[in-house]
């Protein structure tokens, strides 16, 4: 089983970690589009205007454009304590045991549309490009990421259950994967899907994923460990899990 997480916009700053090295990144055969966009992201951080328009960043985010500009030489850390925010939060690796943290490296994997998708150990430095980014001069990073993407996924021997949202299931869908849905429950029945708290419990769904001993190989077995935990889940399709709140 892997678990395929969203990324963040929110990211740690520092790490002690050597400076980024391609080649040591999981899933080799995303090398060279990763190459030549960190490339790009360097060049583009030269010119502060063009940055903020292709990044969506408002006038005060300068740090952000700074960021880009050191992706060769700033320091690393592994992805799963570089991105931060409400899933991660959730999610705790910090407080996991030291067991708990290997399975977690083992089992998760984390979408990005800088790097694709990494390994949750992965060493990266912070840097700021959402999916919905245009890069100059460049076909939409759909475009580029979905063959490298498809042969990222079919190489793939594991039961995939992906928390990704929308955006970066655009990057590249896995066929078969299982989703998982949250949605609130009002007093009289009705039911609309969670924004605010919809990270919150994908982090949830994915911390009892990577501490369960079951063996995850099909989406019942999904549902019956989210259920262990307390969570009120609901099958809705063959690949499609609802989690409720209220």
């Amino acid at each position: 089983m892997r678990v395929i997480l969203p990324p963040s916009e929110t990211k740690s700053d520092g790490g002690s970690g050597a400076p980024l090295d391609l080649a040591a990144l999981s899933f080799p055969e995303a090398t060279d589009l990763r190459r030549h966009l960190v490339d790009s992201l360097v060049e583009l951080s030269a010119d502060l205007d063009a940055s903020r328009t292709a990044l969506g960043l408002g006038k005060t985010a300068v740090a952000e454009v700074e960021r880009n500009a050191e992706l060769w030489e700033a320091p690393t850390r592994p992805a799963i304590e570089r991105y931060t925010g409400v899933l991660y939060d959730a999610l705790a690796y910090a407080d996991m045991s030291g067991p708990t943290r290997t399975k977690a490296r083992d089992r998760l994997l984390i979408g990005s549309a800088l790097f694709g998708v990494l390994g949750a150990g992965d060493a990266i430095p912070a840097y700021r490009l959402s999916a919905g980014s245009k890069l100059p001069g460049e076909p939409t990073l759909a475009t580029m990421w979905k063959p490298v993407l498809t042969q990222v996924w079919d190489g793939l021997d594991d039961f995939l259950i992906d928390l990704r949202s929308g955006a970066y299931q655009n990057l590249g869908k896995v066929p078969g994967a299982v989703t998982v849905t949250v949605m609130t429950e009002k007093p009289d029945g009705t039911r609309s899907v969670v924004s605010h708290f919809n990270k919150h419990h994908k982090g949830l769904v994915a911390r009892e994923l990577v501490a369960t001993r079951r063996k995850v190989a099909d989406i019942n077995t999904v549902a019956a460990v989210l259920a262990d935990a307390g969570q009120r889940v609901e099958i809705a399709d063959a690949t499609t899990v609802v989690v409720v709140t209220e």
